[in-house]
């Protein structure tokens, strides 16, 4: 980043979440790192200017799509630096009491459908972004958000169908996913009894031994009296 002229500061980790103080700080994209680098040297080299945030994000944006891999590649260790110092301390972090962590979402379980205006956004998207390469993500998301609300109700349409064939599909497959889900419970707990049950059967026959053994011990015992007693 020689041409950049800028110094690429540290990171201390011990910035934490908001919330929860000892949470730890989320993790930065190679792109975040870099954002920051240059506006930590503009602030350095003009103090007392304001900043239009919309404006530097786009000269950001600009200057990011020209760089080399050589360029970015101190951005990317920073990011994978800072990925492994997340994971790290997120295996050591445990919630406040009342708070709950997420819950463990099925790989496997159907994926939510997206909305008539998810799949007009997902349309429309792209073709803003080339336009304006540097607005940010959430002007793109407020641009694609009045674009919808002046889309006429007849052009909506293929989107409102579309997003209903999706939700049917899905209640159908969601419905058969848990299906699926009792009938493996069912087949767990079905098992477990089998297994507590071959369990007992085998302590007990453990039981009939030792009495058998006890048995053959006293009639043992009982032919050496009479023995001595002849």
């Amino acid at each position: 980043m020689s041409d950049l002229g800028v110094k690429v500061p540290g990171r201390k980790s011990s910035k934490m979440g908001k919330g929860d103080p000892k949470k730890p700080r989320g993790k930065m994209s190679s792109y975040a790192f870099f954002v920051q680098t240059c506006r930590e040297e503009h602030k350095k080299k003009h103090p007392d200017a304001s900043v239009n945030f919309s404006e530097f994000s786009k000269k950001c944006s600009e200057r990011w799509k020209t760089m080399s891999s050589k360029e970015k590649g101190k951005f990317e260790d920073m990011a994978k630096a800072d990925k492994l110092r997340y994971e790290k301390e997120m295996k050591n972090y445990v919630p406040p009491k009342g708070e709950t962590k997420k819950k463990f979402k099925d790989p496997n379980a159907p994926k939510r459908p997206p909305s008539a205006f998810f799949l007009f956004c997902s349309e429309f998207r792209p073709k803003i972004k080339g336009e304006h390469p540097g607005l940010s993500i959430g002007d793109v998301a407020k641009k694609l958000g009045e674009m919808w609300n002046n889309t006429a109700a007849d052009d909506k349409q293929p989107y409102e169908k579309k997003a209903a064939k999706l939700k049917e599909k899905y209640e159908k497959d969601i419905a058969a996913y848990r299906a699926k889900g009792k009938v493996d419970a069912g087949k767990k707990v079905v098992a477990k009894a089998e297994k507590s049950k071959k369990k007992k059967e085998e302590e007990e026959d453990e039981d009939e031994d030792e009495e058998d053994e006890d048995d053959e011990e006293e009639e043992e015992e009982e032919d050496e009296d009479d023995d001595d007693d002849e």
